[in-house]
């Protein structure tokens, strides 16, 4: 069966004793690049916390900035925010709105991690709780987010998704059998 990407709707995708898997709803979401001597002026401009490190995730409100890279972080935004790129920000830098690109999935559950191995080259306890990074999920490019010890969100390019959505609820029914 094959699955078009805007059929995908947030829900349930698949539920078992070993995991669930649920795509969430739509967010703001943005990629920011700046350089290390304009951070301080875009992060006062935009009015958040840029973390140093890559993989550290840093909250403001409801809105999270992960950094991926030493000059690029991702925001997440509830849905409609999107007041960042009209701020004026006195230094050089690239902010845009990627929100409808991507897709998020919840992984949870005792074997959640055990899930994302299946296509994940990284392993996925390697990311300590409250973290992030970029990695690969079956060949297509994934942000992992690690909100808790067996909570997991996984941003994917829409196009992609249908496949990862296979690819999920066929693991969460063959870990379940084990």
């Amino acid at each position: 069966m094959t699955i078009h990407p805007h059929d995908l709707t947030p829900g349930k995708i698949a539920e078992s004793a070993a995991c669930k898997v649920h795509m969430l709803d739509p967010v703001a979401r943005f990629s920011l690049r700046a350089h290390e001597p304009e951070r301080k002026a875009v992060a006062d401009a935009l009015e958040l916390d840029l973390p140093w490190y890559v993989g550290d995730v840093a909250k403001t409100g409801e809105t999270e900035v992960l950094n991926l890279g030493p000059d690029e972080w991702l925001i997440v935004a509830p849905e409609g925010q999107t007041d960042f790129a009209s701020r004026t920000v006195d230094a050089p830098h690239a902010l845009t709105d990627i929100s409808d690109r991507e897709l998020t999935f919840r992984i949870t559950g005792p074997r959640a991690s055990d899930l994302l191995t299946l296509g994940c080259p990284r392993d996925p306890d390697s990311i300590k709780p409250g973290q992030g990074r970029r990695t690969l999920f079956d060949s297509a490019t994934v942000v992992l987010w690690r909100d808790g010890e067996n909570d997991f969100r996984m941003d994917i390019w829409r196009s992609f998704a249908p496949h990862a959505v296979s690819l999920l609820a066929l693991g969460c029914a063959e870990l379940a059998a084990e």
